[in-house]
């Protein structure tokens, strides 16, 4: 008969910044190659390689072949949850440099969490879903301690949201898949906490479903590297019109011109 939860085994696994630092490179859902992954840890292949085969067997990460490569991605959503939550009670790394800054800024601003929007965009298109009456149940505000009903319930789940009337019409008429969503296995409204704001952004399979639908329409792009996203100017009118939300002036990305 198994024994208790070995939580010291996945502390292990976590408690080595190259491995967390791969870890953190696939926080958006994509297969990344090892090679990239090398990159992202700031270690030799061949390194990379040892910790890739730990976390694998740890069941942190799933890996696929293709041809001669390998890709790795998150073994699920578990694992993103997990990494979030371990995000929001760590101390913040020391910026050392401007590149380091710059990409810690843009994480704060928009990122894919696992599959879905999170940042101060995805926090601010919650809220802005709430006071437009196309999601209820809740205020998007975290509130670790209300009632003490974080620790009666799954992460997630305390809190809960349902997609209106309104609020299936406005996401069917920017192309959502409501009818896959509603679906998939996965629970249909859900949240994160978010680990930058402390508020709530959408999860589950509509807020995957969102988050796509954003992608497709180029409102949202993601960055060559990382799991930071920019957030278009199309982007930023298409969620005043749709979603009421007024983008800060700081969200937009806007390319550089070439004289």
């Amino acid at each position: 008969m198994p024994g208790d939860a070995d939580i010291a085994a996945v502390g292990a696994l976590l408690g080595d910044r190259a491995r967390t630092r791969i870890l953190s490179a696939l926080s958006d859902g994509r297969a990344l190659a090892a090679s990239v992954l090398a990159v992202e840890a700031g270690v030799a292949a061949s390194t990379a390689s040892e910790h890739l085969a730990r976390l694998v067997g740890g069941g942190l990460l799933a890996c696929e072949r293709h041809g001669r490569h390998r890709y790795y991605r998150l073994a699920g959503p578990d694992v993103a949850r997990l990494l979030e939550a371990m995000a929001r009670l760590a101390p913040p790394e020391p910026v050392t440099s401007l590149r380091q800054g710059t990409r810690a800024h843009a994480l704060r601003v928009a990122r894919s969490c696992y599959d879905h929007l999170a940042g101060q965009v995805g926090t601010g298109l919650m809220a802005a879903m709430i006071d437009g009456g196309l999601i209820e149940g809740g205020d998007g505000v975290y509130r670790p301690r209300a009632a003490g009903r974080d620790r009666l319930s799954a992460a997630g789940r305390d809190v809960d949201y349902v997609l209106t009337g309104r609020g299936a019409d406005v996401l069917s008429g920017l192309g959502v898949d409501l009818d896959g969503a509603a679906a998939s296995r996965r629970a249909f409204v859900r949240y994160c906490v978010d680990w930058s704001e402390q508020r709530h952004h959408l999860a589950g399979a509509l807020g995957a479903a969102l988050h796509d639908r954003l992608l497709e329409l180029g409102w949202v792009r993601r960055q060559p590297r990382g799991r930071a996203v920019w957030l278009t100017p199309a982007g930023a009118g298409g969620l005043e019109r749709t979603f009421g939300l007024v983008a800060d002036a700081a969200w937009v990305h806007r390319p550089a011109r070439v004289a």
